[in-house]
């Protein structure tokens, strides 16, 4: 930020300061990258700690018999289609087509906000099992690991509907186009955590 000062001669001198704001170029897309490092290291936690707890059953329930893998692959689906549609916002808003951004990026909402849904109706039909956190590691670390992708997902829609706001106000500015490629990385960056998920939970979770 830089101050400039001029003097004003006359009966009445005044100052005047005129402050200009400088936005280091690409400072905001580095410190979003810092920020999803540490995301990386905590996500990494979680799955250690499920790698490690995951077969821990306490003679509950295992993965085979809990998971519904149709229920867990119609969900994956929606976050996959979700990340296409933000692409199709990405690219909108590069020609400049505001109502079509702002139109994909409601599609992409309503997908997260489905995935969102079923993920919980999962954790509640689970706790109606006794299969709740509490009953064993196993379920502690899935619980974990699973309900902070769904926290983080949640956060991108609180974004996400945001960032749709501040369109619809402002336009395809240069800062909301920095806003929507940090929500970008975000929301992939989600997506590859899923696949994750996806594998090494409910896929393997399911084996013998």
């Amino acid at each position: 930020m830089s101050t400039t000062m001029t003097g004003a001669s006359g009966a009445d001198n005044k100052l005047q300061f005129h402050v200009t704001e400088h936005h280091p170029e690409n400072g905001t897309l580095l410190g979003f990258w810092l920020y999803l490092m540490s995301d990386v290291l905590l996500f990494a936690s979680l799955f250690v700690a499920y790698a490690v707890l995951g077969r821990s059953y306490a003679g509950g329930p295992s993965g085979a018999d809990l998971f519904d893998l149709p229920l867990v692959a119609l969900n994956t689906s929606f976050l996959l289609l979700s990340s296409i549609t933000y692409g199709f916002a990405m690219l909108a808003a590069q020609r400049k087509a505001l109502s079509t951004a702002i139109v994909w990026l409601g599609i992409t909402g309503l997908f997260g906000a489905a995935f969102i849904g079923l993920e919980l109706y999962e954790f509640i039909n689970l706790i109606h099992e006794g299969a709740g956190p509490q009953r064993s590691a196993f379920l502690t670390a899935f619980f974990s690991l699973v309900s902070t992708h769904g926290l983080h997902v949640t956060f991108g829609i609180i974004w996400l509907i945001t960032l749709m706001f501040q369109l619809g106000r402002h336009g395809i500015t240069p800062e909301n186009m920095r806003r929507m490629t940090c929500l970008s990385m975000f929301w992939h960056f989600l997506d590859v955590v899923w696949i994750g998920v996806f594998t090494f939970v409910y896929l393997m979770g399911v084996l013998p």
